[in-house]
């Protein structure tokens, strides 16, 4: 008989914890999990999900507008922040309960509250241990909070999901993709909107011929883009909320949002007593199998800061499972990993930019396409989509695949899997496209840039 209550203990039962408990569940092990929160993590409850059901809602403006082209008459409209966030709330609650009936038909064991490491084996939760011989921490990340003067006034991402009434005039302060996406949420549901970042363009990371063109396209929707610009201090008015920026200029809005990044959830976890390595930034570190400098102890999703994506997540659970509970040793491979950012337009991509491609290689290649999609031809706007492969001239390889346009990820989903096998352009090349579609512009781009 074991000397431990359980084979796997995980604190945190985000998208990651649950995919690793189930899975070692599955492969016979002894598993618990502990959440002091609702179940779902941040993607169920003030993440992915909360956030991609805010966008389709903020789209039907546009389509009601649009409509007119295609010969349909649209009524008076209206539009309830309440009535949205209802819904929301309700689907949520949904997958709450799903969670935990995906735990519970697996034998995992749920366990509420804090929980914490007490040494290498041994869990304390509100007090209460458990020994393990293996534990996993799976606590994902919070907001950073902003260190101003007023930032007492401001919100982050977490409380956006539940604000009771939708302010007309917000200003969002950030240039990662949750700012991004949260300005074209708002201004998309009428809200008018100012978004402030301190760099001289937001999205850095990603290739920088879409980050201007997307840049471009959210001016065309009104959105007030201020770059290298920061806030001195908030002020809180009878009117609203006064905004003093770096530069002198002062604004009045009724919300300010705060989305300047988000850093690893380690809050009161008992790394430092059980020794358990961090970084400066206070990521874990693990080795590619998910394992801290403690054999026992192992993290994986945002916690130790590798790809910030519950995809990322999920799969470096499953890999973690497969390695400690069915004999299969697995390493996770962060190579081209897809991602897309539900701006408005949207963009997503896989593999390389541009600018990482120019560092590895003199010998690039770049296909790019800047158009307005067809069903425009009709509404009248002027959104255009961009499309862009990045390609190794000597072996063909295409190291990169960018896409800026409406369902850029449903796009590039499929895509990442021919970045992922290495295809070179030529099979691209070889692949008839579907058409009328946008998508197959990326197979029919042959001619480089400046050729």
């Amino acid at each position: 008989m074991s000397r431990f209550d359980f084979d796997l203990f995980t604190i945190g039962a985000g998208s990651g914890g649950v995919r690793a408990s189930r899975m070692a569940a599955s492969y016979g092990a002894r598993v618990a999990v502990a959440e002091e929160q609702r179940l779902g993590g941040t993607c169920v409850n003030v993440g992915c999900i909360p956030k991609k059901l805010l966008v389709y809602a903020s789209h039907y403006s546009e389509d009601f507008h649009d409509a007119a082209g295609f010969g349909w008459t649209v009524g008076e409209t209206s539009f309830s922040w309440s009535a949205l966030i209802a819904n929301k709330d309700a689907e949520i609650l949904r997958l709450n309960g799903i969670y935990q009936s995906i735990l519970e038909t697996a034998g995992v064991e749920i366990i509420h509250g804090h929980a914490k490491l007490v040494d290498a084996h041994t869990v304390s939760v509100d007090g209460k241990l458990h020994t393990a011989k293996h534990i996993l921490l799976a606590t994902g990340s919070s907001p950073v909070w902003p260190e101003i003067e007023g930032s007492e006034i401001a919100i982050t991402s977490d409380e956006m999901f539940a604000l009771p009434d939708q302010p007309e005039r917000i200003l969002v302060v950030g240039g990662g993709y949750i700012a991004v996406e949260f300005a074209g949420i708002m201004r998309g549901l009428g809200s008018s909107v100012t978004q402030i970042y301190r760099g001289p363009l937001f999205l850095r990371g990603f290739d920088n011929d879409v980050r201007a063109a997307l840049a471009e396209e959210m001016r065309k929707k009104d959105i007030d883009l201020r770059f290298d610009t920061d806030v001195v201090r908030l002020e809180r008015m009878e009117t609203g909320i006064r905004v003093v920026l770096n530069n002198g200029q002062e604004l009045e809005v009724d919300q300010a949002l705060y989305a300047i990044g988000r850093r690893p959830l380690t809050r009161d976890l008992g790394l430092a007593e059980a020794g358990v390595a961090v970084s400066p930034q206070g990521a874990v570190l693990v080795d590619e199998y998910s394992c801290t400098n403690i054999p026992s102890v192992h993290a994986i999703g945002d916690i130790t800061d590798r790809i910030q994506l519950t995809p990322v997540a999920i799969h470096e659970g499953m890999a973690l499972a497969a390695t400690l509970f069915d004999g299969r040793p697995t390493p996770v491979d962060h190579a081209n990993i897809p991602s897309a950012v539900f701006s408005q337009p949207s963009f997503a991509s896989v593999g390389m930019t541009e600018e990482e491609a120019r560092e590895v290689s003199t010998e690039v290649e770049i296909f790019r396409s800047r158009f307005r999609i067809l069903k425009h031809t009709l509404t009248g706007s002027d959104e255009t989509m961009m499309m862009k492969l990045i390609v190794e001239r000597n072996n063909r390889l295409v190291l990169g695949l960018h896409v800026l346009g409406p369902e850029a990820g449903e796009i590039v989903q499929g895509f990442a899997v021919a970045i992922k096998a290495g295809l070179t352009k030529e099979q691209f090349d070889d692949t008839v496209g579907i058409h009328p579609t946008a998508a197959e512009e990326l197979v029919t781009m042959r001619t480089p840039v400046g050729e």
